[in-house]
């Protein structure tokens, strides 16, 4: 796609929570930074001038955690097809968790991970490094390299490190290098095999469990390494109103932890697997309407500070086994943007503060200058219309993954266009 080098995207509405700018303003763009907002710097003369008339102006957001499958998994996705859906879904940076094959463990697969994304050019991709080498929960991985070859934060992705000891040592180190550590709140012993909420209707429909504790002790674990250690964590994913509790309680006593909630986990309950419907496999589990509110609550006071699609494509095969023995996840990227506006339909957020929880708030929990808009700034954008209707199908989803609960139900919310570093990357 051809590119003007100045842009100006006049008559949006504004919204960027860094700055507490919510209404109507200009934007002027030049060599991919931001030039100026408001007024036109004298003598300005842009190359194309982008009409946002009834669209909402906002920084690019910046998903914590979205799996891309390449390399190792190019069956289910590749990293073009995902960024290009990324940019079609407004976000502009995206973290990938380490479980690729091979894995995330050493500087050489960062960097691959990097090139590809930049030859493709859609989205901005941040490799999450792995905590263990193999993410075998042995042997710390060269944590310093992996910072050096662009890892923002390490990770176990869903494979918790069972050795406490192996894991307050991969915390200290972490701390060394200044890395955040992105956790998946989930116990392996008192998750295994399990693929609901343990609960009446697991029970009911004969589906093994995963109970509540299995969140609440790699918690407690976890917040009491990290206030032994220093160590920065996040955790990904909460799905229980004691967990969230938790993680409240720690930070009020100045634990450096922060959390996240994935976005399908503020809509839907363990109610969803009475038809047994596999795309509804989810790890964690969906879990009670209590438990619901609870992560609501909690994106709308700011103890969860973003809100992640936690995407995972899968091929058609993947869900069609017997529900315990399906894939877990949803291919969720193009759903993030509809689903925000819903919770500010809902009640939950006003629009300034879900645009909040998608851009400044994970770009403060990755400690990157990303998520705002500001003259200098490198210009990240997305303009969306928040009325435009459409209907997720396999001609409209751009993602190699089409394994989502929201096949054929009406989506209300469509980005128009999407700026990386001041090119247009997307254009509806």
């Amino acid at each position: 796609m051809a590119n003007a080098t100045r842009l100006s995207i006049r008559h949006g509405h504004f919204i960027d929570p860094a700055s507490g700018w919510d209404g109507a303003a200009d934007i002027h763009i030049a060599d991919g930074r931001v030039l100026a907002i408001g007024a036109a710097p004298e003598g300005f003369q842009p190359d194309r001038t982008l009409d946002a008339r009834g669209q909402v102006v906002c920084p690019g957001f910046v998903d914590l955690r979205a799996r891309l499958r390449e390399p190792g998994h190019e069956q289910k996705a590749t990293i073009g097809s995902e960024t290009r859906a990324a940019s079609a879904s407004g976000i502009t940076t995206l973290c990938c968790p380490p479980d690729t094959l091979p894995v995330i463990d050493t500087p050489a697969v960062a960097r691959l991970v990097h090139q590809i994304a930049e030859r493709h050019g859609f989205a901005r991709v941040l490799p999450i490094g792995a905590m263990t080498q193999g993410l075998e929960g042995r042997t710390i991985t060269e944590m310093a390299a992996l910072k050096q070859a662009g890892c923002p934060a390490l990770s176990q992705a869903d494979r918790p490190i069972r050795d406490t000891q192996v894991q307050r040592r991969a915390m200290e180190y972490a701390e060394t290098f200044g890395l955040s550590v992105f956790l998946m709140p989930l116990d392996p012993g008192l998750s295994q095999g399990g693929c609901a909420h343990e609960g009446t209707v697991g029970t009911r429909l004969g589906l093994p469990g995963i109970p509540e504790a299995a969140e609440t002790v790699a918690v407690a674990r976890d917040l009491a390494l990290a206030e032994q250690t220093g160590a920065r964590i996040h955790f990904h994913g909460l799905s229980t109103a004691r967990g969230v509790a938790m993680l409240a309680e720690a930070r009020r006593r100045g634990v450096r932890a922060s959390g996240d909630a994935s976005m399908h986990q503020l809509f839907f309950t363990e109610e969803q697997l009475n038809g047994f419907d596999a795309n509804f496999h989810l790890i964690p589990p969906l879990r009670t309407q209590a438990d619901r509110d609870a992560l609501r609550a909690a994106i709308a006071e700011g103890v969860l500070g973003a809100i992640c699609s936690d995407h995972q494509p899968h091929d058609p095969d993947a869900k069609l086994a017997p529900f315990p023995e399906t894939a877990p996840g949803i291919s969720a990227l193009e759903t993030l943007l509809p689903l925000a506006l819903r919770l500010v339909a809902e009640g939950v957020l006003d629009l300034a503060g879900v645009v909040e929880r998608l851009t400044i708030g994970p770009a403060r929990i990755l400690g990157r200058n990303l998520g705002r808009i500001a003259p200098g700034q490198r210009a990240d954008l997305c303009v969306f219309d928040p009325e435009a209707v459409w209907i997720p199908s396999a001609e409209t989803l751009i993602s190699q993954g089409h394994n989502t609960p929201f096949m054929g139900r009406e989506m209300r919310g469509r980005v128009t266009w999407t700026l990386l570093g001041g090119r247009i990357v997307f254009e509806r």
